[in-house]
């Protein structure tokens, strides 16, 4: 019987190519770039989000594309877009990566979509930062138990989210989530292995594997080759019942988690992601989370001997 280990190893030395870091494609040598997600800031406009983060030190932020957001591509309208690309550029924010939710467990329609959404993400991209675009940053959907039913489907549709992605000149981030058919590393990294196109990276989440028990020296190990993009936060509970938190505000040990990303040579940005589980309880504060995320995320860099870009 094959076991988790062997199926790892395997699977992790059986991938041909590596992700270009996200600082090497936008030339900075060395560091972390900290920033934040605007996932976690629906609420504010725009131009208050970029001024906020910018006044509390992040260097870079996320946009989120999902609907609702300011940035939704029907609402984000050409001028606005020429607006936040002077205001990034002003502010000295960077803008590594776009949030597009999508599934490759959707049905024929929806995967259409999904590709025509990829298409405007790309066009976005090269309009807000020509000749360095952002990646555009995903889930993946289905449920945990359907893995062995529509895998194969899945790398079929992420087949077609790479071609979309060569075809638009960006590349996309993939990311594991505990409650979704791709919730560990080894399925992350079978689809990897099937699609094999360098325009198709990781987006490391370590809350995710956390909830599962997975250590981190395991997931990174297998994971951070081929990562091009991290989200952060933090976690409480298991996976009978848990509830995702702002970092530091849970068990995440970040010194030892910035040292191991220094150790493993990786260099590029590190975004704050608020959850939904956090922005949806009443009286939520989009600033007030922000800044109370950058403290414990700095003092870690600085005791790792991280630098930060």
């Amino acid at each position: 019987m094959q076991t988790r280990r062997h199926f790892l190893q395997h699977a992790a030395g059986a991938l041909a190519f590596s992700a270009v870091p996200w600082s090497a494609a936008h030339g900075a040598e060395g560091g972390i770039s900290l920033g934040m997600s605007l996932y976690g800031m629906k609420s504010l406009p725009l131009p208050e989000a970029l001024k906020t983060c910018a006044g509390i030190g992040y260097s870079s932020v996320e946009f989120a594309l999902n609907a609702g957001f300011p940035t939704e591509p029907k609402v984000f309208t050409a001028e606005a877009r020429k607006e936040a690309a002077k205001q990034l550029q002003a502010l000295k924010l960077g803008l590594p990566c776009l949030m597009l939710n999508l599934s490759l467990a959707a049905d024929d329609k929806a995967h259409a979509a999904a590709l025509e959404a990829l298409r405007e993400a790309g066009r976005m991209a090269h309009e807000l930062v020509p000749g360095n675009p952002p990646m555009v940053e995903t889930v993946l959907g289905g449920k945990v138990s359907e893995w062995e039913q529509i895998k194969n489907r899945m790398a079929e549709r992420l087949q077609s989210w790479a071609e979309t992605a060569v075809q638009s000149k960006i590349s996309i981030a993939i990311k594991a989530h505990v409650g979704s058919a791709v919730n560990s590393p080894e399925r992350l990294l079978w689809l990897l292995d099937k699609v094999k196109n360098p325009a198709i990276a990781v987006a490391y989440d370590y809350s995710h594997f956390e909830l599962m028990g997975i250590p981190m020296a395991e997931s990174m190990n297998l994971l951070l080759p081929h990562t091009k993009f991290i989200h952060v936060k933090d976690t409480a509970g298991d996976l009978k019942k848990f509830q995702f938190l702002l970092p530091g505000e849970g068990r995440t040990d970040y010194m030892a988690y910035f040292k191991a990303l220094k150790e493993h040579h990786y260099t590029g940005p590190v975004i704050v992601e608020v959850s939904a589980q956090i922005f949806n309880k009443p009286g939520y504060d989009p600033v007030a989370a922000a800044t109370k995320a950058y403290a414990p995320l700095v003092g870690a860099m600085e005791k790792a001997g991280v630098a930060r870009l």
